[in-house]
């Protein structure tokens, strides 16, 4: 099912006022809130769909990339964008995953383990373990391998790409031995840190960066450079181009988990203007301003 707009969802023109979002939020936060709600699947998902709205419409960056670019402009911008849960598990390359996202383990296993020295799953279990791994930025993108030591066995990790930092991992059976027999191992609980990158940065499956030119480029026009995960990729700056001007690679943005599909990376430019102009400068930039007001009263 296609997303709807975000302006449609709030019930606002697309040059409303940040105050008016911000009622129109609240109205229907209101009014759909799962409290008020209890059990009603399609108030939770329109409080869900609202939420997500103004998240992006409440932030003056991400609506001017959504004003620009669509939903493609903020990467899906919620948990379950374009339907289901991103952190939801799921089988990668005969492994399976499930996710524990924000590194909480808390739940009515751990409850009851704590009570009972095991888990409460009719025969008791080993302990679950918890320990941490920590993987670069590109790794993050594109998935990697690392060799996890537990009680001094080695365990592969296979981790999927598109992963965010601080994200858990679960294996089933790799913590703990069963302290009885016919008992079942515990789980393993792999906390995920991504390194950040120096000049790269992510939201949900954008991938987002900045590039300064000179005044005379955003004038006339230039190529530049751009550093991508994927290596350096040449684009175009037309004539004019305006300071704060966003700019789409379509398919060098990250991942969706359990996806091929790859956000754009967004690159914002950033017009630097000289300070210290040599009075040949000056007078050759006060000529430009004389013959633009002349050709615009002519």
């Amino acid at each position: 099912m296609s997303k709807r707009d975000y302006y449609e969802v709030l019930g606002v023109k697309k040059d409303a006022s940040d105050d008016e979002i911000k009622k129109a939020f609240r109205k229907l936060a209101i009014k759909y809130h799962p409290d008020k709600n209890p059990g009603d699947k399609e108030a939770e998902a329109k409080f869900k769909e609202a939420n997500e709205a103004y998240s992006v419409l409440s932030d003056k960056t991400k609506r001017q990339r959504y004003d620009q670019f669509g939903h493609a402009g903020v990467g899906g911008a919620g948990a379950g964008a374009n339907g289901g849960n991103p952190f939801e598990g799921f089988n990668f390359n005969g492994q399976s995953f499930n996710f524990d996202f924000g590194g909480g383990f808390g739940g009515l296993d751990d409850i009851l383990g704590a009570m009972f020295g095991g888990g409460f799953r009719g025969v008791r279990r080993g302990r679950d373990y918890r320990t941490s791994t920590t993987i670069n930025f590109e790794e993050a993108i594109f998935g990697c391998t690392k060799n996890i030591t537990v009680d001094g066995e080695q365990i592969k990790l296979k981790i999927p790409a598109g992963i965010y930092d601080g994200q858990s991992i679960r294996l089933n059976g790799k913590g703990g031995p069963a302290p009885q027999e016919g008992g079942q191992r515990g789980d393993l609980y792999v906390e995920v840190r991504v390194r950040a990158h120096k000049r790269l940065t992510r939201e949900g499956d954008l991938i987002l960066s900045e590039v300064t030119i000179s005044m005379v480029e955003a004038v006339l026009g230039t190529e530049v450079d751009i550093e991508t995960v994927d290596g350096e990729v040449t684009m175009k700056i037309p004539a004019g181009t305006q300071p704060g001007t966003n700019f789409k690679l379509s398919g060098h943005g990250a991942p969706r988990l359990g996806s091929n599909e790859r956000g754009p990376h967004i690159v914002t430019v950033n017009v630097e203007i000289p300070k210290n102009l040599s009075r040949k400068q000056k007078e050759l930039i006060q000529e430009f301003d004389k013959a633009k007001k002349r050709s615009i009263f002519s």
